[in-house]
């Protein structure tokens, strides 16, 4: 629901397609994951064999939690995905992306040009308290732009985002050195929002992960210690339209590539770090699970986006979530589809 739904979704506009049934046979395994973890019904499957994209919304265990589940076959290599999703140069041009930058090794902070808060954002902050922001922010980091941010000055605006892409920067940092500690509490609210111990709810839903790969969960989790052998990090933030407000996020991309035929060749972890808005916390795995079929050597594709948000308990919040889950299942539906369009076509 989050970066990979706006880059799938986003790519329709460019990408001339056309869809290519498939009549691959489901791994014996994938399908029971299928069946009785996920609970598709025998018409979701009989879709995913015709080379359609069942999704769904998965049971929250709570009011503030989100999960969605895609799945589709990809009559490609997954190495070509890989590539296609994080083509930088593309995504750029992409109606939804106001800015993206991914970070140096070690990030400076030169990476943020352009990280900026918009003039409302900026005219909201000036009136911020604990407890009561429409901005996610500590309270520490109220605290602070109150007292070093002179409202008065022609250049208030570029004070608050100076000390903003520093604020970042550290924030980068100090995760890169501590881990999930570094990410802290979000203030805005009522009741706080402890980050990490979110991103520590959101891994417990074990029964809707494809495949047991405890090191890999646990580095999400770990991080930075026990990092496994056959995974990559990378860093990236980006200012997206995909609500009322344009957000700015910093978000954590980690991949492990399988290291033997019974492992998915694949999973990738895209974890939020930080998100002015929306969502207090979100985490998007997928993974690229090659097909045991000789005649169809390609692979399925499983996207499972979880995410934390605030405003969806009462009458209104029912509401608003049925209304905007409805439209994030279509929508995952579609990105899947674009996405087996792409690599198809140029396979």
């Amino acid at each position: 629901m989050v970066r990979n739904l706006i880059v799938a979704t986003a790519l329709m506009v460019l990408i001339a397609r056309s869809a290519t049934p498939c009549t691959a046979q489901t791994n014996a395994e994938l399908l029971n994951y299928l069946q009785q973890n996920i609970k598709l019904s025998q018409d979701q499957i009989a879709a995913l064999h015709k080379g359609e994209a069942p999704a769904k919304q998965l049971e929250s265990r709570s009011p503030d939690e989100v999960f969605l589940f895609g799945v589709i076959y990809v009559n490609a290599t997954p190495e070509s995905y890989i590539k296609l999703a994080y083509d930088f140069d593309r995504l750029r041009k992409l109606p939804d992306y106001l800015a993206l930058e991914k970070f140096s090794n070690p990030p400076q902070l030169s990476d943020l040009k352009g990280f900026d808060l918009d003039s409302q954002d900026i005219k909201d902050l000036k009136g911020c308290k604990p407890d009561n922001c429409d901005l996610q922010i500590p309270a520490s980091t109220i605290k602070d732009i109150h007292q070093s941010i002179n409202w008065s000055d022609p250049d208030a605006e570029q004070q608050v985002n100076q000390m903003a892409q520093k604020r970042a920067l550290q924030q980068i940092l100090d995760y890169q050195e501590k881990g999930n500690q570094a990410l802290g509490v979000y203030n805005d609210k009522h009741d706080s929002t402890e980050v990490p111990e979110q991103f520590k709810y959101m891994l417990g839903y074990a029964k809707v992960l494809p495949k047991a790969q405890p090191d890999f969960y646990n580095y999400l989790l770990d991080y930075p210690n026990g990092k496994p052998a056959n995974v990559e990090n990378m860093f990236y933030w980006e200012k997206v339209k995909f609500g009322l407000k344009p957000t700015l996020r910093m978000v954590q991309v980690v991949t492990m590539q399988g290291s033997n035929a019974h492992e998915p060749a694949y999973i990738i972890a895209e974890k939020q770090l930080y998100s002015s808005h929306y969502f207090e916390t979100a985490l998007d795995l997928t993974y690229c699970i090659r097909s045991d079929d000789p005649k169809q050597p390609g692979f399925y594709l499983i996207m499972i986006m979880g995410s934390e948000q605030a405003g969806l308990t009462g009458l209104k919040g029912s509401i608003v979530r049925k209304a905007a889950v409805g439209r994030s299942v279509s929508n995952l539906q579609k990105s899947l589809t674009t996405i087996k369009n792409a690599l198809e076509k140029n396979h």
